[in-house]
């Protein structure tokens, strides 16, 4: 066997999230999330994407860039969990795996071809930090790659509950309408880390150019500002 495989990036992903806290826990979760996949110089050739209109959705391969460690523990704690029971790496999705690899199923919205950056890629529902690394993508076959009859291990609760979220309509009125239903649905899946539930706390999340600032008490979400960001993270 191989003991090393040298994997080149292919693309670079532009989504809302310029740092970790916030993003959805898993792809789909948030279908008004709008991102675009930039090819790298070596592979904007429009051959390349030949016949992938014709599919809605989209496999996304691609790297774990800031979970990059020297060592690789066999258990890790799920977050679904609370953060304090350990599991095999191998029966989670964490980022912290041997090869810091993640996989994401995306819907494929537009494609343009001829672009000043080559060909461009639109999607939606992504879980991707801006500028994630894309080792590869492959189109999602309906027949093969859906099994409703699927067992879901720990996860089979489904998703958390969402939050009620309460923001008064000055602030939502500074967003694009596009970015405000995808902030919504972000606030809504709760971007706290599930062991952190102090209702005095406010929390920060940066969210394409904006900061947001929230404090959540029981099941409500409530938006306290939301302020452009002046200096770049």
């Amino acid at each position: 066997m191989h003991e090393q495989i040298t994997i080149k990036a292919i693309a670079t992903m532009h989504s809302s999230f310029p740092t970790k806290f916030g993003i959805p826990r898993q792809s789909g979760l948030v279908a008004e999330l709008r991102a675009s996949i930039v090819f790298t110089p070596a592979y904007r050739n429009p051959d390349a994407l030949r016949g992938l209109e014709g599919f809605s959705h989209l496999w996304l391969i691609w790297s774990f860039s800031q979970a990059i460690r020297p060592n690789w523990s066999p258990t890790v704690r799920p977050p679904r969990l609370g953060g304090n029971t350990r599991l095999g790496v191998f029966a989670t999705r964490s980022p912290f795996r041997p090869n810091p690899i993640g996989l994401s199923c995306v819907k494929l919205e537009e494609i343009e071809l001829h672009t000043a950056q080559g060909p461009v890629l639109y999607v939606s529902g992504a879980d991707l930090l801006d500028g994630t690394p894309i080792l590869d993508i492959k189109p999602y076959l309906p027949y093969t790659d859906a099994h409703p009859e699927a067992l879901g291990g720990f996860t089979a609760s489904g998703t958390e509950d969402r939050l009620t979220i309460d923001c008064p309509p000055s602030l939502l009125a500074l967003l694009p309408d596009q970015d405000r239903k995808a902030l919504l649905g972000v606030l809504a899946q709760d971007p706290r880390p599930s062991y952190q539930n102090n209702p005095d706390r406010v929390y920060g999340m940066a969210f394409g150019d904006w900061e947001v600032k929230f404090s959540v008490q029981e099941n409500v979400l409530t938006v306290l500002s939301l302020e452009k960001r002046t200096t770049p993270l």
